[in-house]
């Protein structure tokens, strides 16, 4: 694989260039990705006489011919952070501080409505819950699979928000393909290379969680196999990671944030409610999130968990909620944010093209 590294004035100019060169030479097979501020050219071949020809007509391209490592998730390539836009009305990346909330299991239409309903007057702009839930044991939940995800599409559009939800198997790509706005890679198949690779092919942003046994090389490494099939819409989420520590569920990794907010392009969220697993210590975690420089959170949300299928005492209640959201502004204005505020949703990835009703 060489990547051709193209940014500043002339970087328009020289991709026609090199793309006409490379073409001439029988080499059509080009994918451009758009990282930063810094168009790179992927091409799927390891000739060094290719590099040496992009040279030859691009003194201002940076050719890099990697063995390992992960070069398109790196700052140093992109040059300025990404901003990942969702559904075309949240972004991620940049100056807003944004809040993804709901179930985190799809249970009943009923119950995901009551969540969604609480997640938006407390002002979260995107909708989390799972429909396909991969648990420890075969006998737990496993979430409700395909009405599950129809009843996310559903509610996403009753209510403005745009929906994130876990693929868990590449099998279901096509099925869910329509009816979410961002995929969801959970921590168990976090180095699920098969499943990344697709969804570096789909046209949708992915939520990369970081497996609770990876490190921070390893990680990136998972992000991009997504970056490099041409798929540049990836936002990291740091859960929390096995230690010999007991008290909380996982330990939640703050300092990661902070390096990977230096380290790479990629926006960072972080999920304060699957890393520690207890619900009362969810809001001063997100707020240390908020302070550490993560661009947002998603968190657990159940208008009642007592009833919850899954992961119930880790789960805000709406009024949990609301407090949160209300204490977070404070971080998030010291920090130079602001919330996100969304806008209206036009169709979501081949929904009816109608503007939904908030």
């Amino acid at each position: 694989m060489i990547l051709i590294v193209l940014d500043g004035v002339r970087a328009q100019k020289d991709s026609v260039l090199i793309r006409a060169e490379l073409e001439a030479e029988g080499i059509s097979d080009i994918r451009a990705l758009w990282i930063g501020s810094a168009e790179v050219l992927i091409v799927p071949h390891t000739d060094r006489s290719i590099a040496d020809r992009v040279e030859a007509v691009s003194r201002s391209a940076r050719v890099l011919v990697p063995v390992g490592g992960s070069p398109l998730a790196e700052m140093s390539v992109a040059g300025t952070g990404s901003i990942v836009t969702i559904a075309g009305t949240v972004s991620l990346g940049g100056p807003e501080f944004v809040v993804a909330a709901g179930p985190c299991a799809v249970e009943s239409l009923a119950q995901l409505k009551a969540s969604a309903a609480a997640v938006k007057e407390s002002g979260g702009t995107i909708l989390r819950g799972g429909a396909y839930k991969p648990r420890t044991s075969p006998y737990s939940f496993q979430g409700l699979h395909r009405p599950g995800v129809e009843l996310l599409a559903q509610v996403g559009r009753e209510f403005g928000l745009p929906v994130v939800s876990e693929i868990v198997d590449v099998r279901d790509l096509d099925e869910m393909i329509d009816k979410v706005d961002m995929f969801q890679v959970g921590a168990r198949n976090a180095q699920n290379y098969t499943l990344l690779a697709e969804l570096g092919r789909a046209e949708v942003p992915v939520l990369l969680k970081r497996g609770f046994g990876c490190t921070i090389d390893e990680w990136l490494g998972a992000a991009e196999y997504v970056l490099q099939e041409g798929n540049p819409d990836v936002v990291l989420c740091e859960r929390g990671i096995r230690s010999f520590e007991h008290a909380t569920r996982f330990t939640l990794d703050l300092a990661a944030v902070a390096v990977l907010k230096r380290r790479t392009h990629l926006p960072v969220i972080v999920d304060p409610s699957h890393s520690v697993g207890r619900r009362e210590l969810v809001l001063p975690m997100a707020l240390a999130a908020a302070a550490v420089g993560a661009d947002g959170l998603i968190v657990d949300v159940h208008t009642d968990p007592t009833s919850a299928q899954c992961d119930a005492e880790q789960a805000l209640l709406a009024g949990e909620f609301d407090e949160l959201m209300k204490a977070l502004g404070g971080v998030v204005s010291g920090v130079g944010r602001s919330f996100s505020v969304g806008e209206p949703i036009v169709a979501a990835h081949g929904l009816d093209e109608q503007p939904i009703p908030r």
